[in-house]
């Protein structure tokens, strides 16, 4: 307490001036329109700089939450546009590939391999959210995979990273038909071969899913032609793809749940077995 007295008794004609200085300014402003708003505008500048640095901190803390948010969304968007009516196509031939009744269901890629020559994604959604085998999986870019085994809360994609099965594909432009495989090198390119020479191929060209297959609908991206190769002993192209997926670096996916798909197996089923008959 002794020193308390001693530093007040030391200070006390800095702080008397101290003391007469704050009454001077708060008398200025109060009786002057001008300074008053200086003052309320530089308090009005400091509060509001703190509020946004506060702001920015609590958006940072809510990224997860928002991106979850804009996962769902995104789903829900893609969902209405692959039921949309395709004007350039007859309903028949729509029906048949059930592009029309296509559901997404959103998963996060909890895990990614991408070094060898088979490579898989594990997903955090299973039978629990309706995921089945050969279901296709995509994101915002293009496809990702197909659903190869699931559990009640988790799948297994098998990434199109791979050299053992190959996907259903086309050029956009001149919609000549191919397979797309993975020769096991780079990350950021597969493969389009079974192409025939005849087919008009330009670098830049856009390659999407062929449509001919129950997992993948018609034209969902995959990436655009980098180069082409032919070979004299065939008459096809071997067309080296650049990916719109970076495959390295996945998050929310979208699992491809056609409704139709049992329904046109069967029927493919059947119509196999009275033609072998």
């Amino acid at each position: 307490m002794q020193q308390i007295f001693n530093f007040l008794l030391k200070n006390s004609y800095r702080m008397l001036f101290l003391l007469l200085m704050v009454t001077a300014i708060s008398l200025t402003v109060q009786s002057h329109s001008y300074h008053r708003s200086k003052v309320i505008n530089s308090a009005n500048f400091l509060t509001g700089g703190v509020y946004q640095r506060i702001n920015d901190v609590n958006e940072y803390f809510n990224l997860k939450t928002k991106n979850d948010e804009l996962a769902i969304e995104n789903a829900r968007l893609k969902s209405i546009l692959f039921n949309q009516k395709d004007t350039t196509k007859t309903p028949v031939l729509d029906t048949i590939k059930g592009v029309k009744k296509v559901d997404l269901l959103v998963a996060k890629v909890i895990h990614n391999s991408y070094s060898s020559q088979v490579n898989f994604l594990t997903i955090d959604a299973g039978t629990k959210n309706g995921v089945r085998p050969e279901m296709g999986v995509i994101n915002s870019l293009g496809i990702v995979g197909v659903v190869e085994n699931v559990s009640p809360k988790y799948a297994t994609v098998l990434s199109i990273l791979n050299t053992e099965a190959p996907i259903n594909a086309k050029i956009k432009k001149s919609n000549h038909i191919g397979s797309l495989i993975w020769n096991g090198k780079n990350t950021g390119f597969v493969q389009l071969i079974d192409v025939p020479r005849l087919a008009s191929v330009r670098k830049g060209d856009t390659i999407v899913t062929g449509g001919q297959s129950t997992i993948f609908p018609e034209n969902i991206n995959i990436g655009t032609i980098e180069n082409i190769y032919t070979d004299d002993e065939t008459n096809y192209y071997t067309i080296n793809v650049r990916l719109f997926n970076d495959m390295t670096s996945l998050g929310h996916v979208y699992i491809i749940r056609n409704k139709d798909r049992n329904e046109i197996l069967n029927l493919e089923k059947k119509t196999k077995k009275n033609n072998e008959q």
